[in-house]
């Protein structure tokens, strides 16, 4: 399906390329690879990455693993908005939270000449002559010049021609709702703000979204791996779950095992029924946790399961729910 209105297709499954960057621990080349290669044998289309993760590493395999594919094929979307420079620390990424050693810096910039610098820098890495989509990548203590500055260059490089799609990502509903109000952006990406654990994004930013005919891509629908596997030490937003976010993940995962269902099927699947929601973004370590992804998607989840999650206060009434099984475009 198109990301919005721009004509870019994505996948309703898509690969999220974080842990290529070995966020919290580290992933071998073997294995990135291998999660790559599963995601394109399950159909896989979309796949999204940014120099943030890993300092440059997830560009870099995620170039290297695509670069024998078919470039029409596919669509890869990166970030800007974080300049890597020499002079890191030393020692592991800790201020990153990726298993890397840190001999650079992230330096903010999302000034004209920074957004053109990173997205140069970004084809470097990943060995490739272009990218379909670009994002301002967490602007929050930036928004002032994202806005005025990096924005208007995104612009011109879709007007150029260079890429086809431009965006926002953020892990907050907030300002990505702003630069629907006052740009012309094709997408957002909202990371854990629109899950079983968070609606959030369903407050303003989708319900603007779908009004506007702009998309919205979720990733984070296991909230950093609570969904996936509740249970005491789990992680939540990159944290610790607290106590009580995690006696929610328990509850839901008690009424998804009462009608035969993984909680990872029906985290997966819930997002999608948003009119706004062009896609998932779906990590994966490896070419197991990729393929586990698609037969979650695949699972089929009862209208019943949804009834009994809202009428024990764990959903929203107002918030759609998917009917049957995934339609013909979720690859």
């Amino acid at each position: 399906m198109p990301l919005g209105t721009s004509g870019v297709p994505v996948t309703r499954l898509s690969l999220g390329t974080a842990a290529l960057g070995n966020l919290y621990a580290p992933v071998s080349e073997e294995q990135a690879r291998g999660a790559v290669d599963a995601a394109w044998d399950a159909g896989i289309r979309y796949f999204d990455t940014a120099p943030h993760y890993g300092l440059g590493l997830s560009e870099r395999r995620l170039g290297a693993a695509l670069r024998d594919r078919p470039r029409a094929a596919y669509t890869l979307s990166t970030k800007v908005g974080r300049l890597l420079v020499p002079g890191g620390p030393g020692g592991r990424d800790a201020a990153g939270g990726f298993a890397v050693p840190a001999d650079r810096r992230r330096v903010w910039d999302f000034s004209a000449d920074g957004v053109r610098r990173s997205l140069a820098e970004s084809l470097e890495r990943l060995g490739l002559d272009r990218v379909d989509v670009v994002y301002l990548h967490d602007p929050d203590d930036h928004t002032r010049q994202a806005l005025r500055e990096g924005y208007p260059a995104l612009e011109r490089l879709r007007a150029e021609g260079a890429v086809g799609a431009i965006g926002v990502g953020m892990n907050q509903p907030g300002t990505p709702a702003r630069f629907l109000r006052e740009t012309d952006i094709d997408a957002v990406l909202l990371a854990g703000r629109y899950t079983l654990l968070d609606d959030g994004g369903a407050r303003e930013l989708l319900p603007q979204a779908a009004a506007r005919g702009r998309a919205v891509v979720i990733g984070g629908v296991f909230n950093s791996g609570l969904l996936a596997d509740p249970r005491p030490g789990a992680a939540f937003d990159y944290r610790p779950a607290p106590d009580a976010v995690l006696a929610r993940a328990l509850r839901l995962k008690e009424v998804t095992a009462r009608h035969g269902v993984p909680l990872r099927a029906a985290a997966l699947r819930f997002p999608l029924a948003h009119p706004a929601v062009a896609c998932v973004l779906a990590g994966g370590r490896s070419a197991a946790e990729v393929r586990d992804a698609r037969a979650m998607l695949d699972t089929p989840v009862p209208a019943a399961l949804w009834e009994d999650l809202r009428a024990e206060g764990l959903l929203a009434w107002h918030l759609p729910t998917p009917e049957g099984a995934p339609g013909p475009d979720c690859p």
